[in-house]
């Protein structure tokens, strides 16, 4: 299994990179409404959508929304996007919410038609603010750098929670788990390995792409940020299959589970570092 998630790892990393970094924003954004609604099939189908029919509708209605922003946002000054921005706003609003949630264990946690509904909605507030987030980002100067540097920030983060959980998990902070009943393996000491490492690739992507001395402090609160929001996304994911009784949220990727299963802490970020970004002017 190890020797799958790191080939697969292999072929996906170049072209998620080679993506970002060579493809037109509007291509790009036509690439990453298919991930994530890809995404948002396998959302449905964990929140108890098991028809096919309805599941179908319900994404046609989301791609709709989707398009409907797009059409909207019109404009001979592109650059602004401010449908884009504003539901960017509510993205980060929603994932805020969600860090309640995160509290409130059962919460939901049946397959009434209640929480089916809730959980529709969060679906929705999680997957179309991120693409907005995505297009508003490499649409900017730079842009396709700075989403590169977004995305590399979520890598390390995980990479850095990794590591730092298996070698000091059981003795900084007194071993405590983030969220045990969520995720058991989840430490603090990953936690603070993963933005410690994400900090140190956010400084030194900034500087490689062009960012004064004095937008550093800026930056790095931004990162700080889209890393904890990262870990929410991942941890409201594994909520989500808790409630389900499912270890992932489909077989899309060999040794990786399903698309939502790698997007999950991208859907959290994503908004939260543009919002930063647009706000703080970097």
């Amino acid at each position: 299994m190890t020797k799958t998630r790191v080939l697969a790892a292999l072929v996906m990393g170049p072209v998620a990179i080679g993506a970002v970094l060579l493809l037109p924003t509007g291509w790009l954004m036509l690439l990453a409404a298919l991930l994530f609604l890809v995404a948002q099939w396998e959302w449905l189908k964990l929140v108890g959508i098991e028809d096919t029919l309805a599941r179908t509708v319900l994404l046609t209605c989301n791609l709709g929304l989707m398009v409907a922003l797009t059409w909207g946002s019109r404009s001979t000054h592109v650059t602004a996007l401010p449908l884009f921005q504003i539901t960017i706003m509510v993205g980060v609003v929603w994932w805020l919410l969600a860090l309640l949630w995160l509290r409130h264990y059962d919460f939901c946690a049946d397959n009434g038609s209640r929480s089916r509904i809730f959980k529709l909605i969060a679906g929705t507030a999680a997957v179309v603010p991120a693409w907005c987030a995505l297009a508003v980002i490499h649409h900017q100067p730079n842009g396709s750098r700075w989403l590169l540097l977004a995305l590399l920030l979520i890598w390390a983060a995980d990479s850095g929670a990794y590591f730092a959980g298996r070698r000091f998990g059981s003795t900084w902070f007194n071993g405590r788990k983030l969220a045990p009943r969520i995720s058991p393996n989840k430490t603090l000491a990953g936690v603070a390995g993963g933005v410690a490492l994400a900090l140190l690739v956010a400084i030194i992507g900034a500087l490689l792409i062009g960012a004064k001395a004095a937008q550093l402090p800026a930056i790095a609160v931004v990162a700080t940020l889209t890393v904890v929001f990262s870990i929410a996304g991942d941890l409201f994911e594994s909520l989500l299959k808790r409630h389900a009784n499912v270890k992932d949220s489909g077989t899309l990727i060999p040794g990786h589970g399903g698309a939502l299963d790698r997007l999950d802490s991208v859907l959290a970020a994503l908004p939260v570092f543009a919002l930063g970004k647009v706000w703080l002017g970097f």
